[in-house]
């Protein structure tokens, strides 16, 4: 008697077919994706699949078929790929565009009244710029979609901001790159304090060398001067040398780490 386990027949099934329109989705996909890489790769950063797969949270295979076609885009990975390629849903997929529109909608229309009925709240503006760049063209790179503001009563201020130059300098960056990985993800919003413009202590700070913006630890050494420190291990650590156009552009006060609940 042969026995054949269930998951190995599972395994060994092919998948159904993409529809015409999926797969005419999928090749939408895939052209926008090279020029977003082309623009990477002209602005000196190359992003590869296997890059891009860890900035969206899952795997380089998986990113390769939604690609190339080999199974069907949903709503989900459609919109991480679009905020992180700087495009709307609807440019490759008008399918889910609607999707997104219908399941976005009540929390839309739930939130307006909640916006006009306190004049107290507190507005936290994003700092500066839009787009992919903040500030005075600052290039931020594999930045995964934008908050632009918060509106939080003064009681949520007092509670969970201390330490800050004042309500006013209290802005929002969205988070990153990879390099802090472990403190907070690509796309997760960050408080950062405006207020600050100079490496007094050791801290977490938003800052720039010449057109590009970093977050990260910065260390004073005695003798060597700053150290910018990565929290993933895998970037490693340099000194910022007083030859370098170097500003800090704020302190980064507060984090938030997200994590997708299956």
């Amino acid at each position: 008697m042969i026995l054949i386990s269930f998951a190995y027949i599972v395994q060994s099934m092919p998948a159904n077919p993409l529809t015409p329109s999926q797969r005419a989705e999928a090749a939408l996909l895939k052209s926008i994706f090279k020029e977003w890489q082309n623009r990477q790769r002209d602005s000196g950063n190359k992003v590869s699949q296997e890059t891009a797969s860890e900035l969206l949270g899952f795997g380089q295979s998986a990113l390769s078929q939604y690609l190339n076609g080999r199974i069907p885009l949903n709503l989900d990975a459609a919109t991480k790929i679009a905020a992180m390629i700087e495009c709307a849903v609807s440019d490759f997929s008008e399918t889910l565009a609607k999707q997104a529109a219908k399941y976005a909608a009540p929390a839309t229309v739930a939130a307006v009244p909640a916006a006009r009925t306190n004049s107290d709240d507190v507005e936290i503006p994003q700092y500066l710029g839009i787009g992919g760049s903040m500030g005075r063209g600052i290039v931020l790179q594999g930045l995964r979609g934008e908050i632009h503001s918060w509106r939080v009563t003064p009681e949520w201020v007092s509670k969970n901001v201390r330490n800050h130059s004042g309500v006013e300098n209290l802005c929002i960056v969205t988070g990153f790159g990879p390099s802090m990985l472990g403190m907070f993800n690509p796309g997760d919003p960050l408080l950062v304090d405006r207020g600050v413009k100079s490496v007094d202590t050791d801290a977490v700070y938003f800052f720039r060398v010449g057109e590009e913006g970093f977050i990260k630890s910065i260390q004073r050494v005695p003798g060597v001067g700053l150290r910018a420190i990565s929290r993933n291990p895998e970037f490693e650590t340099w000194t910022i040398t007083p030859d370098m156009d170097f500003e800090v552009l704020a302190r980064v006060i507060k984090v938030w780490k997200s994590e997708d609940v299956f």
